[in-house]
């Protein structure tokens, strides 16, 4: 039985180095995103809202999956988690901008924090590609 190559990729952010965790690990058709902060490449906190933040969440993942081969047609489940889950409107709104036709199954979990108290949500994704 041939073993799958490992297919790994990393945004180059801090938490990646200091945790020793991957941005993306691909193998075969299975493909995992851990979960992405709404942080631009240097770090940064992007979006003052819970919108902005969701949507900046979502680029980061897109590019993740690029890094791998796949897409957000891809995407069979998001995780979202947020210290805002009243707000959870605004979230689904930019989650459904992108999923809306996809439909991936999701979760949406109230937490008390992330590493930067300025974050106000964060999502990590599960997808499968088979090579065509």
């Amino acid at each position: 039985m041939a073993v799958e190559p490992r297919r790994v990729v990393t945004s180059g952010r801090k938490w990646e180095r200091i945790v020793g965790y991957a941005r993306a690990v691909r193998i075969g058709p299975v493909i995992e995103i851990s979960g992405c902060a709404p942080t631009a490449d240097d770090g940064s906190t992007v979006g003052d809202n819970v919108y902005e933040q969701t949507r900046q969440c979502l680029r980061v993942i897109g590019e993740a999956l690029a890094g791998v081969g796949a897409g957000f047609d891809d995407v069979t489940r998001t995780r979202i988690f947020t210290t805002v889950p009243r707000r959870w409107r605004e979230i689904g709104r930019a989650h459904g901008e992108v999923f809306g036709a996809i439909k991936p199954v999701t979760s949406l979990i109230g937490v008390r924090g992330f590493l930067d108290p300025k974050w106000l949500v964060e999502v990590e994704a599960s997808a499968y590609r088979v090579e065509r």
